[in-house]
């Protein structure tokens, strides 16, 4: 008889972020690659996202504090439950497994309306008991668990989807044509979350002299107290042909538990410009420029002297690349697939 894994992919919506990311392709290799049978509990309108191969135990769309109370049911029976989401059910006879992606409600609740730090931080309390096996995404999160909670994590990196490589002039040029963009330009993809540090990166792009522009969860036309090109939401495709057509690509976050969108970004031959904060520099390691994350001035010159450097930009953009192939989805379902076997479960 196959082995039955039950997933909580929830979190899972069309398009979105890392975590989404993560679900998506975290499932795609798992089924390709292991015999298990996968069964992944998934909102109505995400159920197109699965791969083939994998199960869904539909759920109507909810969000917030109502997806995470639907994360404590689960029905059937498994021989192994894993929270991709930091999220267990309440009552569970088979081991589980937990993701953390970060513990950012309990280090910088300063960036949460404090309803949702109550919420969550009770969420992972119960994850972290209930959980037999911890994952992190990276070493600083799996440091920040340790310190905080004293359990263990195993760090199973993410890695940049398939998708990315360095795009081709015309899609470069194509792109550059449809949003109506200079011929320099800083890009930042991402939320409008106060760990993003946007109006420091909007002054420190006002001082340079390189206009800004913001795709991600940003609506045009919003009024977000910054200088900037709001593009909201642009198809896949347009976004990475975005991150080749970027003069830099910034990311001066004050936290991250990963940081997909740089990683991203230096897959598409980019040069990066982060914060030496948090698991950025695990990440990026020499292929970005790091500043550190209080230092204006050093933002402003970092984003100056790229905009103008072409040779450090064409050494960043042939490091990039290089770097994130050293991640792969296929190593990051097959540590996933070991962290189920130390707990005895065949896949």
């Amino acid at each position: 008889m196959r082995t039955r894994i039950a997933l909580n992919a929830l979190a899972l919506r069309p398009g979105g972020s890392g975590v989404q990311t993560y679900i998506r392709e975290l499932l795609r290799e798992l089924a390709a690659r292991n015999s298990a049978e996968l069964v992944a509990m998934v909102q109505s309108d995400a159920v197109g996202e699965l791969p083939a191969g994998v199960t869904p135990i539909v759920h109507p769309v909810v969000a917030g504090a109502r997806r995470a109370l639907a994360g404590l049911r689960l029905p059937g029976e498994f021989d192994l439950v894993h929270g991709l989401d930091a999220t267990l059910p309440v009552r569970v006879r088979a081991p589980a497994v937990v993701t953390f992606h970060d513990v950012a409600v309990f280090d910088v609740p300063w960036a949460f309306p404090r309803r949702r730090v109550i919420g969550k931080r009770a969420q992972l309390r119960h994850a972290l008991r209930r959980a037999d096996a911890v994952i992190a995404d990276s070493g600083f999160t799996a440091d920040r668990i340790a310190t905080r909670f004293g359990r263990a994590a195993v760090v199973v990196p993410l890695a940049p989807p398939p998708d990315c490589a360095p795009p081709d002039r015309p899609a470069v040029e194509a792109v550059r044509r449809r949003y109506t963009l200079p011929y320099r330009f800083v890009l930042h993809v991402g939320s409008v979350d106060p760990r993003k540090n946007l109006r420091g990166l909007s002054d420190a792009c006002t001082r340079a002299g390189v206009p800004l522009a913001l795709a991600g969860a940003v609506e045009r036309g919003g009024d977000y107290g910054i200088r900037a090109q709001l593009l909201g939401y642009v198809p896949r495709q347009d976004l990475l042909a975005l991150y080749g057509a970027a003069t830099v690509v910034a990311y001066p976050s004050s936290y991250e538990g990963f940081g997909l969108p740089p990683l991203e970004a230096m897959a598409c031959g980019a040069a990066v410009v982060a914060t030496r904060v948090a698991s950025l520099p695990e990440l990026l390691g020499d292929a970005a420029v790091l500043v550190d994350t209080s230092d204006a001035d050093a933002l402003t010159d970092a984003i100056r002297e790229l905009a103008h450097d072409d040779a450090r930009r064409a050494a960043l953009a042939a490091a990039g690349p290089a770097r994130a192939a050293e991640l792969s989805w296929a190593r990051t379902a097959g540590a996933t697939a070991d962290v189920y076997r130390s707990l005895g479960v065949a896949v």
